[in-house]
């Protein structure tokens, strides 16, 4: 448009028509030059300012103060076309309907409509002594180059149109599908936390199971091992008590120290501790003394065998041994009455095992109590294994993965 109507006006001057051209023209227009060049500039500051709108990293403020600036810029490039196009409105129109968030902007929205609104209709009054419409400059020319302008000019006009309302139902389109995408990611975020909500509360419920597990674990270790040991011992005053006082006293003092070792475990059981000896004592210690203060209290010969003693052992390793043996001499002694047990501990490439003979009187079917499972239990925890049989006494094994502190740093 520019640049017909700067030709154009170039064209007249040089007939000498100039006077004939502007007594058409209510106002006096721009230099051709000037006009041009004024309509070029105006339009690349339109296009930067509309680039820099829609950039996220503006502030509300600075968003506002740009669009002033746009609006500023597209009326100064009308004014260089002597208001004989304003479909350059629109450019501003689709920054505003980018950058469009709703009720916020609606009177910003309803307020640019109104101004294309006041600025396309040449019939207002305010504006009638200002335009020079396009039909003054093609009348210069003959009726047949005319109607060519004409159409050509009507067909950029539509073009503008179709392009501009294109825009608009891609961009409605575009946030439509942004509205559901988010519904979608809403929808999907929601069954995401009840579906956490479930394994919280499952998980939860897990944590008590386990907790209760332990707990009579624990209790079933301690207080079952010094109980038992107690009653042996009891039972070997009741013997002592007429025949040997003196025997029976110093029995008697075994079975209280056995008591009170059984009230400090239970105790840190209770407070998820580890046996008091394996606090003070490495592992091999505190299973020799264990070992011998069980002997000591149920008169009963325990013979420990040590074939290469497990190294580089974790805390959770260390008690699952301790707790094997434990459980496995108690057992010798109240379920297999036994008076003699070998316990033998050792390794082999790739595993450590545990093994407890005793001499008791076994049984043909062994159906696993509670001390039986819970070896199976914490064993398990460490992908442990146990077997037991019964031929000439009772045996069991356990075996236990070795080298697991290394796999795990690597």
């Amino acid at each position: 448009m520019a640049g017909f109507m700067s030709i154009t006006q170039e064209k007249i001057i040089q007939s000498m028509s100039a006077r004939s051209f502007l007594e058409t023209l209510p106002i006096v227009p721009l230099p051709a030059g000037k006009g041009f060049s004024l309509s070029m500039g105006s339009f690349f500051v339109l296009v930067l300012l509309g680039h820099l709108y829609r950039r996220d990293t503006l502030s509300d403020m600075m968003r506002y103060l740009v669009f002033l600036a746009e609006i500023t810029a597209c009326m100064l490039l009308m004014r260089s076309l002597n208001l004989a196009y304003d479909g350059v409105v629109l450019l501003v129109v689709a920054d505003l309907m980018h950058r469009y968030q709703g009720k916020n902007q609606s009177w910003l929205l309803v307020g640019a409509m109104f101004g294309l609104y006041c600025i396309a209709n040449y019939n207002l009054a305010i504006f009638q002594g200002h335009v020079a419409p396009f039909d003054a400059y093609t009348s210069y020319y003959k009726s047949s180059v005319q109607a060519v302008l004409i159409a050509v000019k009507n067909g950029f006009v539509s073009l503008n149109i179709i392009l501009f309302v294109s825009y608009l139902v891609l961009l409605v389109q575009s946030k439509h599908q942004e509205k559901e995408r988010i519904a979608s990611l809403n929808t999907q975020l929601g069954e995401a936390n009840e579906r956490l909500r479930i394994y919280a509360i499952e998980a939860e419920r897990m944590a008590e199971t386990r907790e209760r597990n332990r707990l009579a674990r624990e209790i079933h270790d301690t207080l079952g091992h010094a109980l038992t040991g107690i009653a042996a011992g009891l039972d070997a005053c009741l013997v002592l008590v007429d025949a040997a006082p003196e025997a029976a006293k110093k029995q008697m003092a075994k079975i209280r120290e056995t008591a009170r070792r059984g009230i400090v475990d239970v105790r840190r059981s209770v407070e998820k501790l580890r046996p008091d000896d394996l606090e003070k004592l490495p592992l091999r210690h505190a299973i020799a003394r264990m070992v011998a203060e069980f002997a000591e209290s149920s008169n009963m010969k325990i013979r420990v065998i040590a074939l290469g003693w497990p190294d580089n052992l974790r805390e959770d390793e260390e008690e699952v041994i301790y707790r094997v043996v434990q459980e496995g001499i108690t057992n010798a002694n109240q379920h297999g009455k036994a008076t003699e047990a070998t316990v033998t501990i050792g390794t082999e490439p790739g595993r450590n095992y545990i093994i407890i003979a005793d001499n008791g009187h076994g049984c043909e079917d062994v159906e696993p109590g509670f001390g039986l499972r819970h070896m199976q239990e914490r064993l398990d925890l460490l992908h442990g294994r146990l077997r037991y049989w019964s031929d000439n006494g009772f045996t069991l094994e356990a075996t236990i993965p070795a080298g697991t502190r290394q796999e795990e740093n690597e």
